[in-house]
């Protein structure tokens, strides 16, 4: 009998970014990237995992942004064009290191790699969503939802309506593309504010999840700290992160990704190749871009990036079931510690950026494919569950208020409020309080009632936390300026075009075909609560 519960999180999302008005964008291909080195890979595991009789236990979360764009067909049709570039590119380098053995094996590991990406979308008939959907249909995943837009909610708390839509149009979302409710939500950032269980208790979710210091700064102070949920008084479970296990996975510094043998993520041959040979398949204007076939390691600290080694994948698994090895074996100590001390089965909850296993740990589905077999064939300490199973089986809890919180650099919120993004927030604030008041509104006529709730998708899309991240962080800046500013100016024109009774439904067409997200939104979400 296990003594103690380990629950993996993964946190899948990333911001609307669908452009129909131009040919090609750079920021597409944040979805492509993640569809191929993540997303399909993912897949691959857990359809292996269940052919070898492995029932494995996940809880996922699966932003509404997400899930809008990967059931796009648009974005599909792009994809698909651009993983056809990448089989291509992998076909050429094997012709071009036709006698450098080394570089002729990784360039037929990546061909390889790319038919097997193939063969699961056109197995799925391009449709992820649905592949992911049976397996929660049979319980080996437990799908949650987020923010509708993955909307900073503490910042916007000053208006509970515009917290309401992001929660409620995101649970509407999840009911349209899964068949049923959501049992739990990611908070966006895992930014908690008291008050907001409430919401999430009046849209049905069961529960969500914030970091471990919002759980340890509980009143009172939980028992048992983050090893085991606390209820909120709407009933509401609140599950904090475990710092230990997270710290062990996501840190370059101190965790696995920084391992030598692994594949080196700043190194591409969409810089090292000749420009001329490369060209095809960088961006149309000519600028270099990484296009994901990397040949080098890790390597060392402090070396760079000309100094690397040549990357072995063989070597790199071997090392991702050690690492997965180590986990396990440091996971069913903790377990039994902590069962020692509190006399009741521990729970382990490790959260993650889904997009970190793959795309920027090329290892880490591997890494996931060896900790659930080894935690189901070699190991009785503890047992994998998801969240929902966790909460039916041990449906009595503390009762706790949470702490005020976020995964954030320093735990709360100044990571989406400082001096790189604070401009943006009277905008959105104003945006909210004009969206609450045309919520009011009774449509005159179809043409009003598209404008209204094209309205509401345009506020959605600019509270986007992804925005002032982008901003903080320093990447991709203009890009994130621009879309923060464009919303802004659409939901303006919108208003001002509703209340002139002057609605241009030609303009109107073209900015519903471009923001196409949550096709089904009612603008009266805004309403007053």
């Amino acid at each position: 009998m296990s003594i103690g519960y380990l629950a993996f999180v993964l946190h899948a999302h990333l911001p609307f970014v669908r452009h129909p008005e131009s040919d090609y964008v750079l920021e597409e291909e944040w979805l492509f990237e993640a569809i191929t080195e993540t997303y399909i890979p993912l897949l691959q595991v857990f359809e292996g995992l269940k052919r070898d009789g492995v029932d494995f236990k996940l809880t996922m979360s699966m932003t509404p942004p997400l899930v809008s764009m990967l059931r796009d067909p648009l974005l599909q049709e792009r994809y698909d064009i651009h993983l056809a570039k990448l089989e291509e590119l992998a076909e050429m380098e094997i012709d071009r290191n036709a006698h450098t053995g080394h570089m002729k094996y990784l360039a037929e590991h990546y061909a390889a790699e790319f038919n097997s990406v193939r063969q699961v979308w056109e197995r799925c008939n391009h449709d992820l969503v649905g592949a992911f959907k049976g397996f929660l249909d049979s319980n080996n995943l437990d799908i949650i939802t987020c923010g509708a837009t993955h909307g900073y909610l503490p910042l916007m708390k000053m208006y509970p309506q515009a917290v309401w839509a992001q929660i409620q149009v995101a649970c509407e979302s999840y009911e349209e593309h899964f068949g049923r409710s959501p049992n739990g939500i990611w908070l966006p950032e895992c930014a908690y504010y008291e008050g907001v269980e409430r919401m999430v208790a009046d849209a049905g979710v069961r529960y969500f999840i914030t970091d471990g210091h919002g759980i340890l700064y509980a009143r009172p102070r939980p028992r048992f700290g983050t090893y085991a949920p606390i209820f909120t008084e709407t009933g509401v479970a609140a599950f904090g992160r475990d710092h230990e296990s997270s710290q062990q996975v996501w840190s370059s510094e101190v965790g696995y990704p920084g391992a030598p043998e692994y594949r080196e993520f700043y190194r591409d041959l969409g810089w090292d190749a000749e420009y001329e040979y490369i060209k095809p398949y960088i961006m149309p204007n000519g600028q270099r871009k990484n296009v994901g076939i990397k040949y080098h390691k890790i390597t060392g600290r402090g070396l760079g990036l000309s100094d690397k080694d040549l990357y072995d994948p063989y070597w790199a698994r071997e090392k991702a079931a050690e690492h997965a090895g180590n986990f396990v074996y440091n996971r069913e100590r903790q377990v039994e510690h902590l069962h020692g001390i509190m006399q009741r089965p521990p729970i382990i909850v490790s959260p993650y950026d889904a997009e970190l296993f793959g795309h920027w740990w090329y290892e880490g589905p591997w890494f996931l494919n060896y900790l659930f077999r080894k935690s189901w064939f070699d190991q009785h300490t503890f047992e994998m569950t998801h969240l929902s199973d966790y909460l039916k089986a041990h449906p009595t809890q503390q009762v706790c208020r949470p702490s005020q919180s976020s995964w954030g650099f320093k735990g709360f919120h100044e990571y989406w409020l400082n001096d790189t993004n604070a401009w943006i927030y009277p905008h959105l604030h104003k945006a909210a309080e004009r969206m609450i008041d045309l919520a009011k509104r009774e449509p005159a006529d179809d043409l009003e009632w598209r404008a209204l709730n094209q309205a509401a998708r345009e506020l959605l899309l600019a509270q986007s936390s992804d925005w002032a991240f982008i901003m903080r962080t320093g990447t991709m800046v203009p890009y994130a300026v621009r879309r923060t500013r464009s919303h802004l100016m659409r939901f303006n024109k919108l208003r001002e075009d509703i209340l002139a009774g002057k609605i241009d439904s030609g303009w109107l067409e073209k900015v519903e075909a471009i923001d196409n997200i949550f096709p089904n939104v009612n603008y009266r979400v805004y309403r007053p609560l």
